[in-house]
């Protein structure tokens, strides 16, 4: 090559080499911002926090009565608010609505339950229903039982979906393989979990849109994304329930429990059988189904208009509403 050809050469290396300094420059900023601002967030989230939905009808007419949702696996803050949301033309006609931020420290079941009480008693609450997406149906049991030893009493539980054991759960290959590297120690990086998430997705691709796929694959990767303790812990929490404990516990608590039969993640079928019989003198209904929810599992933010309508044939036929608000179990 002459010297002109070496020129040449070296002009479109340093120009390549800029161009690829550049770049890789901007993903660096790109992935150093993403960072400190997941930090920031997830630092912001170290405590259980109570998650008020503000609605001016739900605080006028229902000052001292309140719904308290329990989310479901790997369900971010501003997710619960979104389900919430979702289920807020139904739940406004009996009380006002607060969701459990749950802790990026890992789930703890004696921090909740503390927030729960602190809240009932800030608020002055003397009427509380709780809402237990998927798994939050488990917390949302244990907690009722542990404010029920302190003298307050939880009205009605709604289980959407919700796993009365492990063996509810269908993917039990994930499941254990994610409690046994929690229990000893391993945390699972973001973005292997997040891969996992699409993949796991696009397997069950009959249950989700294509659409729901990504978002809920992405959700994962976000800075707003639970941290990958909390989820280890969740499952932890899930593997190691046994609703037996707490069968004499909740008094006169009405449980109501409704799902779908297509559910991919926790089986209908056991589900909804094993807690009427674990709770056969609080259990009231156990066959309200959310037939045509895409996905098929626990997904009123996803489905609201079908979720308002199995909650308000729930609370006109099973829990009506008294003259001045609440609800009301019917024998």
């Amino acid at each position: 090559m002459d010297d002109a050809g070496l020129l040449h050469a070296a002009i479109r290396i340093h120009r390549v080499s800029r161009r690829r300094f550049l770049v890789g420059s901007g993903l660096g900023l790109g992935l150093a911002t993403d960072l400190y601002v997941t930090r920031q967030i997830q630092e912001y989230r170290q405590k259980t926090a109570l998650l008020a939905l503000p609605d001016d009808y739900a605080e006028t007419h229902f000052p001292t009565t309140s719904w308290i949702l329990f989310p479901g696996y790997k369900t971010s803050w501003e997710e619960a608010r979104w389900i919430l949301n979702s289920l807020r033309p139904a739940m406004k006609l009996r009380g006002q609505m607060a969701a459990v931020g749950y802790s990026n420290r890992g789930l703890d079941i004696n921090d909740i339950f503390a927030e729960v009480r602190r809240h009932i008693r800030i608020t002055q609450l003397e009427t509380v229903y709780f809402y237990g997406h998927s798994f939050g149906g488990m917390v949302a049991v244990q907690v009722a039982a542990m404010l029920r030893e302190i003298g307050v009493s939880v009205k009605v539980i709604l289980m959407d979906s919700s796993p009365q054991s492990k063996y509810d759960v269908l993917d039990q290959a994930w499941f254990d393989g994610v409690v046994y590297l929690y229990e000893h120690g391993y945390r699972i990086p973001s973005v292997f979990r997040g891969g996992y998430e699409l993949s796991e997705r696009v397997v069950h691709k009959n249950e989700r849109s294509w659409r729901q796929i990504l978002n809920q694959a992405l959700e994962q990767l976000s800075p707003l994304a639970p941290s990958s303790v909390l989820i280890q812990s969740e499952s932890a929490y899930i593997y190691e329930y046994d609703a037996i404990r707490f069968r004499n516990r909740l008094g006169d608590t009405s449980l109501v429990w409704f799902g779908n039969p297509e559910d991919g993640t926790v089986n209908y079928q056991s589900a909804r059988t094993s807690w009427a019989e674990t709770f056969p003198r609080n259990m009231v209904s156990n066959d309200r189904v959310t037939v045509g929810a895409v996905p098929a599992h626990a997904s009123p933010q996803w489905n609201p208009g079908i979720y308002e309508a199995v909650l308000k044939d729930i609370f006109a036929k099973l829990l009506p509403l008294p003259a001045r608000g609440g609800l009301k179990r019917i024998n």
